[in-house]
């Protein structure tokens, strides 16, 4: 297994980790997260420890990608695991955060939604053995989502102690650009899901 794959498989451990942290009933055991204040907003210690593992494990988002290609160790195995390690982190997270009441739910369901279309769509082309590229809006989409989520964790803060919800803005933009690029992927690949038939003579 190489360096990028190792990092993948690091970044699905973090969003088990993620997950545990946010989801385990901690308290009926007995432990219970204190809570801060921090600029007049209440912060818990819970999401704060969620918040850098989310961190890192975006950062092994981008290493492992540019590690690949500039070792030249991209690997069919590693596409799979970096497809599959991406929507656990992620659109776990939204789900997540979205049933706390840290987000609005329309946010993971476009997010979720977008992510099962585009997937389709790149299913059907490497069926037909075609390798649909990433795209500007895309990748514009997953840097304000990251962006967006990581705030979300830390309470919005700063910006919080202004009343800016900047988190807030942020996603609604990716849940735009993801709208925009889920036509965009279709419209560039409408003729790999919907072939003309050959005409008859």
């Amino acid at each position: 297994m190489n360096l990028p794959t190792k990092l993948t498989v690091l970044r699905l451990i973090l969003s088990l980790v993620i997950i545990g942290l946010l989801c385990f009933p901690f308290y009926e055991v007995g432990l219970v997260f204190p809570t801060y204040t921090i600029g007049g907003v209440a912060v818990e210690l819970q999401y704060i420890i969620s918040g850098v593992v989310f961190v890192v494990a975006s950062l092994t988002d981008f290493l492992d990608g540019y590690l690949a290609r500039k070792n030249n160790q991209v690997t069919d195995t590693g596409k799979m695991l970096d497809a599959i390690a991406d929507k656990a982190l992620v659109n776990s997270v939204l789900i997540i955060l979205a049933a706390h009441q840290f987000i609005h739910v329309i946010i993971p369901v476009v997010i979720v939604l977008r992510d099962i279309i585009v997937n389709a769509i790149k299913m059907e082309a490497a069926g037909k053995g075609k390798v649909v590229a990433a795209i500007g809006s895309g990748k514009l989409k997953t840097a304000t989502l990251m962006v967006g989520t990581t705030l979300a964790f830390f309470y919005n803060l700063p910006f919080a102690m202004w009343n800016i919800r900047v988190d807030d803005c942020l996603l609604y933009v990716a849940c735009i650009l993801s709208i925009v690029s889920a036509i965009q992927y279709f419209n560039m690949n409408k003729e790999i899901i919907f072939p003309k038939k050959a005409a008859k003579k």
